[in-house]
């Protein structure tokens, strides 16, 4: 049995997309950084973290355990090796969307699938690449809501697009879930993608 361990809707069309049978259960974990926690470092710490929760809770015992994978992911914007989450309010998209205008930053994603004997991580990064945006465009694209709870404060699947002229890597990175990495991680730890397409929502937990 797959679980993937995160509420986001596009993480979950993505590994639907991809083929792949799974149960969502979100893990609900502190996602601060750390004193001086290198970028890469910090979304692969909380992939691992999201992962392990949500097996431990699940698996209650050795039966439980058998056969259990559990995937966990966790993106982020960085710039200048600052980490840019989630937008707290407008104006703290602003100032984010401000940042990013004119510039290319990177979105790293760490991934980690736990399973009862081994837990595998990795790391994918791309960089993305904004037009310069006009004061005007920044708060148009804030009163739309797209970007309040987006990493970076933008959706590439979204409205943004219009801005970004290029990227270089994964795309579907920057979107949430580098889903070739997955794959390879997921076909490694025994799951295999069919032509299958069922989600099975679960309940959240605390």
């Amino acid at each position: 049995m797959l679980i993937l361990a995160s509420a986001s809707p596009r993480r979950r069309e993505l590994l639907t997309q991809a083929g792949f049978t799974f149960e969502v259960q979100p893990a609900h974990i502190p996602e601060d950084p750390m004193a001086n926690e290198d970028p890469i470092a910090y979304v692969v710490r909380l992939a691992r973290e999201k992962a392990q929760a949500v097996f431990g809770h699940v698996s209650g015992g050795a039966e439980a355990a058998d056969g259990l994978a559990v995937l966990g992911a966790d993106t982020t914007v960085t710039l200048d090796k600052h980490i840019l989450g989630k937008p707290e309010d407008a104006e703290d998209a602003a100032r984010m969307l401000r940042l990013l205008s004119g510039r290319t930053h990177r979105v790293i994603t760490g991934v980690a699938v736990v399973t009862a004997s081994s837990v595998e991580v990795a790391a994918e990064i791309t960089g993305v690449t904004f037009l310069d945006m006009s004061e005007e465009e920044i708060a148009d694209y804030i009163a739309s809501g797209e970007p309040m709870d987006k990493a970076g404060a933008y959706a590439i699947q979204g409205r943004a697009a219009r801005w970004i002229p290029r990227i270089q890597g994964d795309y579907f990175n920057v979107v949430g879930l580098p889903i070739s990495l997955v794959s390879t991680l997921l076909e490694g730890a025994g799951c295999r993608a069919s032509a299958s397409r069922t989600v099975i929502e679960q309940a959240k937990f605390t």
